[in-house]
């Protein structure tokens, strides 16, 4: 529980931080095109923010792996695919953008471990 609450205090932080840096930092210096796509990343960041908040919760209350591996996903996902759109953004390097599928899947994946969470509980 301890390390996903962590990740989501962090990533909900850090997220904030970005959101403002983008919409007082970067309004100039980026393209409105670019400027979406940085968006995204805050935004994406933000909501698994909470989705491990809610896994946290979750693995004090139900047993198994599947809890753990759904906020396992969703921290990669942030990383790859946050973290991919923000370098993208900022660089100017297009090649980047190719990591940024591996953590859609990433968040994909945790969903569906929550999904099989919620449909074995009874």
């Amino acid at each position: 529980m301890r390390p996903f609450l962590l990740l989501s205090a962090f990533y909900g932080l850090t997220g904030v931080a970005l959101g403002a840096f983008a919409a007082h930092g970067l309004r100039a210096r980026l393209s409105a095109e670019y400027l979406a796509v940085f968006q995204t990343a805050v935004l994406y960041q933000l909501v698994h923010a909470l989705a491990l908040f809610g896994v946290a919760l979750l693995t004090r209350q139900v047993a198994g792996r599947l809890p753990r591996l759904a906020g396992g996903f969703f921290a990669v996902g942030v990383l790859l695919f946050s973290g991919s759109l923000y370098l993208l953004t900022l660089t100017g390097v297009g090649k980047l953008g190719i990591v940024t599928p591996l953590g859609g899947t990433a968040f994909l994946a945790g969903w569906a471990c929550l999904l099989a969470t919620a449909w074995r509980l009874r």
